[in-house]
């Protein structure tokens, strides 16, 4: 039975027909994508379905009290949830008929009559629909979405565009309506928010309609395709990955068939002018009849797609010069920003790395949570920002090309030819011909920069990149906005690329084709992880963490720091990067013991002197500084335990797998924090 039905819809803009006569349904549990083109009308379609637009001709039919939210593109937020004093607040909102109920039981509580029908009548209702787990879904939701504890204390008014679009799909989240309407939801979402998504995509029960470019996040929660193709739908089973070989298939079928069809009207056209040359009268009109037949079939070659062209030729110069082997390498790196570059007036130190190199030909991603320091570190080496310490390198005969992911703005009455002819000295013709590469055709040439969409300004970036010969290709999110047609142009051109590539992305889909090797930023470090995107997220799987990762740079980088085995009082660093509850507690342990740790790690017997007892004061300092981390990193330890035996985690691939990881921190914090206490009670007055 199906909830919402599409009937003839049609939707025109001025004389331009955006959607022609739509017929479509969603039954309940349908978990539909919606995929096109830009341009194609999938948010006109999502817009009308939610009943935020009407057809022009058509009827849309819903199920009577069908429940349903929408996340738009850019996400308009309703007065309520913008007026709530913090974003806890403002998503918990999102069950408002919890609230609601919630508030009807307590009144019966208050009242005495807990045992009327109608008070046990509501509780169950009230359970069956997850009140009683409100406030761990809420908590789950942010944390998934990738809110800190402190975002999640602001005013909706105080985060950024992106942030308060994730806010409102974790509102959305949380109401749990029968049909969630998703416009682009994998925006603004990075890597760690995009698997949880995925994940309560895939269990909840009702229904989805998610219009998206991403086709890995397509792959993982859809099951049915919808195809808006000029100007009509059509319905195809399965994942993306299913309707990509099922339209290939139907396209090279379509394709067969016209051909056979317009040589079988080409070879009646002959016969009729043969039997008329011959005067065989009845012959030619019996043929006559044919073509007739022929000509009123509909039998027509799929259209070819304007596709994105990017030329492996710059347009100004030869093509860019071989470079040295070793391309950028980086040493000790400190990459951040200076007091001048800061509202603050201080320095702000965002990710260090030990060692990082690229050698010619290599294409490297860049992956990290939003916020780990990714554009940071390219603007680093794009030259943008300068090293706050340690050394940064570039190979002979290097050539750079920069593509930023934050685009000034458009000069006003600036047309996008008149972009290009200042960045380059060519003629008008020369301009338009290159600009055709990049779909910039006829009057799309003269549009004014600042008016173009988010897809139509990365391909002017990228044609702006494509002017000079460029043998460092930095790309900083250079698939944002763009279609699935324009994204596999992009994959393709760099895996024919001969230019060394580091390119910082959130597609799943493009680091997998594209990259062979991976730079990962996570709390304020860098390490590199030789192999591809899905090998990363397999040895994650198994343990891998940027934090080891440094750790053993580091001692291969200084292998005199490597301690003894066997020695006792050693500090072994967590093999995850989990920031511990505090983010101190190592700088107290390694300050209780720099010195005296690693003289008790050397045997007594090599003669080396112990070590001066602390003065009274100085041993219960950090006496008590340490007893208060084994206090604390206990109760964590205990809680966390807990919540591993908790049903709802079990059932929660990726909160259990976080769950576990942080245990696993802060054992090995714990064990730390135990042998520096040991080694503080060497030196006790």
């Amino acid at each position: 039975m199906s909830i919402l039905r599409l009937t003839g819809v049609t939707r025109e803009i001025g004389t331009f027909v955006i959607l022609d006569r739509l017929d479509a349904a969603i039954a309940l549990g349908d978990r539909i994508g919606l995929v096109g083109p830009n341009g194609a009308g999938k948010t006109t379609l999502l817009r009308i379905a939610a009943g935020i637009d009407e057809p022009d001709l058509g009827t849309v039919h819903r199920k009577r009290g069908l429940t349903l939210g929408i996340l738009a593109q850019e996400s308009h937020l309703d007065e309520a949830f913008m007026a709530a004093p913090d974003v806890r607040t403002a998503v918990r909102n999102g069950a408002a008929h919890l609230e609601r109920m919630a508030d009807e039981l307590a009144e019966f509580e208050r009242d005495g009559r807990v045992a009327e029908p109608g008070y046990a009548e509501l509780q169950h209702r009230f359970e069956v629909l997850g009140g009683y787990t409100l406030d761990q879904r809420v908590d789950s939701a942010l944390t998934g979405l990738g809110f800190t504890e402190e975002e999640v204390l602001r005013p909706p008014t105080g985060l950024s565009g992106g942030e308060q679009t994730r806010a409102a799909l974790a509102r959305l989240v949380i109401a749990a309506p029968d049909l969630l309407l998703l416009d682009e939801p994998t925006n603004h979402l990075d890597l760690g928010a995009l698997e949880w998504i995925e994940e309560h995509l895939r269990r909840r029960g009702g229904s989805l309609l998610v219009a998206s470019h991403d086709r890995a996040f397509l792959d993982a929660t859809t099951t049915r395709i919808w195809e808006l193709r000029d100007r009509r739908i059509t319905v195809f089973r399965g994942d993306y990955s299913s309707y990509h070989r099922q339209r290939e298939e139907r396209d090279a079928r379509a394709l067969k068939d016209a051909d056979t069809h317009g040589a079988s009207i080409a070879r009646e056209r002959e016969l009729i002018q043969r039997y008329r040359s011959h005067r065989k009268f009845s012959k030619m009109h019996e043929h006559e009849a044919r073509l007739e037949r022929l000509q009123a079939a509909d039998v027509e070659a799929p259209k070819a797609a304007r596709r994105l062209r990017l030329p492996q030729a710059a347009l100004l110069g030869p093509g860019p010069a071989r470079s040295g082997e070793m391309v950028v390498r980086a040493t000790e790196l400190v990459v951040g920003y200076l007091p001048a570059l800061r509202s603050g007036g201080t320095t702000a130190i965002v990710a260090t790395a030990p060692f990082l190199a690229a050698q010619r030909g290599d294409r490297v991603g860049i992956v990290g949570p939003n916020g780990a320091g990714k554009t940071t570190l390219l603007r680093t080496i794009a030259g943008d920002l300068p090293p706050l310490d340690g050394d940064l390198a570039f190979g002979n005969g290097v050539q750079l090309g920069y593509l930023a992911q934050l685009r000034a703005a458009g000069i006003p009455g600036a047309t996008v030819l008149d972009a290009l002819m200042q960045a380059a000295p060519v003629t008008s013709g020369e301009a338009r011909s290159y600009l055709a590469r990049f779909l910039f055709r006829g009057d799309d040439a003269i549009k004014e920069v600042r008016l173009l969409s988010g897809g139509e300004r990365s391909r002017l970036e990228l044609a702006l990149l494509g002017i000079t010969p460029a043998n460092l290709l930095l790309l900083d999110e250079p698939t944002n906005h763009l279609d699935v047609g324009a994204r596999e142009a992009i994959e393709a051109f760099l895996r024919e690329s001969a230019a060394t590539i580091l390119v910082v992305s959130h597609d799943r889909r493009f680091l997998e084709m594209v990259c062979e090797r991976l730079w990962v930023v996570d709390r304020g470090q860098v390490a590199a992880f030789e192999g591809s995107y899905r090998a990363w997220r397999d040895a994650v799987a198994g343990g891998w963490t940027v934090a080891a990762a440094v750790e053993r740079e580091r001692l291969r980088l200084h292998p005199e720091e490597r301690p003894a085995k066997g020695r006792a009082g050693t500090f072994d660093p967590p093999m995850s990067g989990h920031v511990l509850p505090d983010g101190k507690m190592e700088d107290r342990i390694n300050a209780a013991t720099a010195s005296g740790a690693a003289d008790a790690a050397t045997p007594k017997s090599a003669g080396t002197p112990r070590l001066p007892k602390l003065s009274k004061d100085a041993y219960r300092r950090q006496r008590d500084a340490i007893d208060n981390d084994l206090t604390r990193l206990g109760l964590r330890k205990n809680h966390l335990e807990l919540a591993t035996g908790n049903p709802a985690v079990q059932s929660n691939f990726v909160e259990l797998r976080r769950i576990t990881s942080e245990l696993a921190d802060v054992e090995a914090a714990l064990a730390a924090a135990e042998d520096a206490w040991l080694a503080l009670e060497e030196r006790a007055p």
